[in-house]
C-alpha cells in the first residue's frame, strides 16, 4: 500500500464521504505537490494503492516513479513496473500540467508557447494512449483529465494554456465516446484558480484578477479538488462519461 498519509484533509474528516478503494490501483501524475498530492493523499486514504508520477518525485520514497507525460517511452516504462508491481490498473488521474506566464499572444516567446501546449495537451494524448490499454483490462475502470475553467472561458494573456485545456476537454469527449459501451468512464474536471504554487508563474495581478471573477471571492483549495476526483473515480460514478465538471466556486456561466 502506499505510504501517503491523509494529514491535509484532517480538517475535512467530520463530513468527507467515505469510498472503497481498497482493492484499485490508482496512478496520479504530478502527484508530488498541489492538487496532485492532494488528490494521491485523497484516493490513499480510502484504501487505494496510489502510484505517483512526476518529473520531481520524492527521493526514496515507495510508489513514486519519475516519468515525463511528453515522453511516450518513460510513460511506457512507468507503466510496466506498475503492472508488475500492482498486478494491474483501475484509476488514472492525468493532473500533470504547467501553467505558463501570463503575456499577450503576440508577445509571447513561441517556444514557450509550444511547451506549453506540449505539456498540458500532447502530455494529455500520450497519458492517455499510455494507460488506456491497460485500463480496459479491468471490468471498471476510470480516467480523469484535469482541465481548466481556462479552457472553456479563453483567459485573457493565458492564449497558450487555454487552447491546450480547451483541447483536454474536447479530447475527454472524443475518448469517452469510443469506449462508451466498455466499463471505461473518462471524464474531466475544470477548475477555476485553485491555491497552489502553479500560480506562482502567473503575475500576482493576474491571480487577483481570477479571484476577483469568483462569486465565492477566494481561491480553491486542493482538498476540495481531490474531493471532487474521489467521486469521479468511485462506483458511484457510472452514467457519467465524457463530461466535464466544474470546480469554480460559482464562476462558469456554461
Amino acid at each position: 500500500m502506499s505510504n501517503l498519509t491523509s494529514s491535509t484533509l484532517d480538517p475535512y474528516e467530520p463530513r468527507r464521504p467515505r469510498y472503497q478503494f481498497n482493492s484499485k490501483v490508482a496512478v496520479v501524475t504530478g502527484g508530488s505537490r498541489g492538487m496532485g498530492q492532494a488528490i494521491a493523499e485523497r484516493l490513499a486514504h480510502d484504501g487505494a494503492t496510489v502510484w505517483i508520477l512526476d518529473l520531481d518525485p520524492t527521493p526514496g520514497a515507495p510508489y513514486q516513479l519519475r516519468a515525463d507525460v511528453t515522453c511516450p517511452d518513460s510513460l511506457e516504462e512507468a507503466a510496466d513496473t506498475i503492472m508488475r508491481s500492482s498486478g494491474g490498473l483501475d484509476i488514472v488521474v492525468h493532473n500533470a500540467g504547467m501553467a505558463g506566464p501570463t503575456v499577450p499572444l503576440v508577445e509571447y516567446d513561441p517556444v514557450i508557447w509550444r511547451k506549453i501546449i506540449d505539456i498540458n495537451l500532447i502530455g494529455t494524448y500520450e497519458v492517455s494512449r499510455c494507460f488506456v490499454p491497460r485500463l480496459l483490462k479491468r471490468s471498471r475502470s476510470w480516467l480523469v483529465n484535469m482541465a481548466s475553467l481556462a479552457g472553456k472561458e479563453g483567459t485573457t494573456n493565458a492564449s497558450a494554456y487555454s487552447a491546450a485545456k480547451a483541447g483536454v476537454i474536447a479530447l475527454t469527449k472524443s475518448l469517452a465516446k469510443e469506449h462508451a459501451a466498455t466499463g471505461l468512464r473518462v471524464n474531466a474536471l475544470a477548475p477555476a484558480a485553485i491555491e497552489t504554487d502553479l500560480l506562482n508563474q502567473m503575475s500576482p495581478a493576474h491571480v487577483e484578477t481570477m479571484i476577483a471573477k469568483s462569486p465565492q471571492g477566494r481561491l480553491g483549495l486542493p482538498q476540495e479538488v481531490a474531493e471532487m476526483v474521489a467521486w469521479l473515480v468511485s462506483d458511484a460514478c457510472t452514467f457519467h462519461t465524457g463530461a466535464t465538471f466544474d470546480l469554480s466556486g460559482g464562476r462558469a456561466v456554461y
